[in-house]
């Protein structure tokens, strides 16, 4: 009985020790898989090529008007050299804090919506799809929509252009993505979470406020920070709504000077001067949404850890 039971295990040790295994590199199959990895890496180059060639070139040539006075001073008139684009940058910031104020709770809520109360429901499904087609409307249809419903009615103390407006129109930018990663994000809470909160009682307003949103944060704050990082590099929708001010803001009911438009203003101008603050602005606006966009994978790294 034993030889009989020990036999199979040493007949097929020996089988494996006449045919080793190794990588063939003559074999057609090794040498198919070979041209397909080169060629997938290939098109992976060219796909982050215009990329780097961007950061590149904005780095050549912004990076070296980089100065203390380029972030506190006023852009010099038209002609003139010196100044920089101090109201520019601060106006980004008020303008990106408008739409993070409105599109945050109205998408975070939205979100909840679809994850924990629409179900199947004709209503969740219409706005799902309703969703996904703002996620893809053009930016300056937003700002034209803002311009006839706010700018061009003065509905904010009788003034035209202004930073709210521009907040406005960067919030409809924000909606669909602070929308989708709420909904996914509340998706990927294990539905025992939920069960034990109503075992011990719990409503379903605690059981999504106190137990599955905290266990969702981090991926609603990526997507958050991914719908910042894409409104505060967006121009068509402000030419429409903050316009410009050569000037430091005074107020969000005032037209408002923002990075992305002064960059547009300057660089069609025909001064070397004002070309050289489009570059330096173009390349802060760069470092700024790349930094976004590195906060969001950091933050969608700890949601997996």
């Amino acid at each position: 009985m034993t030889s009989s039971t020990t036999k199979p295990a040493s007949s097929n040790s020996a089988l494996f020790d006449r045919r080793p295994l190794h990588f063939d590199s003559k074999l057609p199959r090794n040498r198919l898989n070979g041209l397909f990895t080169f060629i997938s890496g290939l098109f992976a180059t060219l796909a982050v090529l215009p990329l780097v060639l961007v950061l590149v070139y904005v780095l050549v040539q912004g990076a070296r008007l980089i100065s203390l006075r380029l972030f506190t001073e006023l852009p010099p008139a038209p002609g003139l050299e010196g100044g920089g684009i101090g109201n520019a940058m601060l106006g980004t910031v008020v303008v990106t804090l408008i739409a993070s104020l409105i599109a945050i709770p109205v998408g975070v809520a939205g979100g909840i919506y679809l994850s924990e109360y629409a179900g199947k429901s004709w209503f969740g499904q219409v706005v799902s799809f309703g969703n996904d087609v703002l996620a893809g409307v053009p930016s300056i249809i937003s700002g034209v929509f803002v311009y006839g419903l706010i700018v061009a009615s003065r509905i904010f103390f009788g003034q035209s252009y202004s930073a709210m407006a521009g907040g406005i129109a960067l919030s409809l930018l924000m909606l669909p993505t602070i929308i989708k990663t709420t909904n996914e994000g509340l998706k990927l809470v294990p539905n025992d979470l939920r069960l034990g909160a109503y075992g011990v009682g719990a409503s379903r307003f605690v059981t999504i406020s106190q137990v599955v949103l905290p266990a969702a944060l981090t991926p609603i704050s990526t997507g958050a920070v991914l719908a910042i990082a894409r409104a505060a590099g967006e121009t068509a929708p402000l030419i429409f709504t903050a316009l410009f001010s050569a000037f430091w803001p005074e107020g969000i009911f005032n037209p408002i000077a923002t990075m992305s438009v002064l960059i547009f203003n300057f660089a069609i101008m025909p001064y070397q001067a004002q070309n050289e603050l489009a570059w330096a602005a173009s390349f802060v606006l760069v470092m700024m949404i790349l930094a976004a966009n590195l906060l969001a994978r950091w933050l969608s790294r700890l949601s997996k850890a």
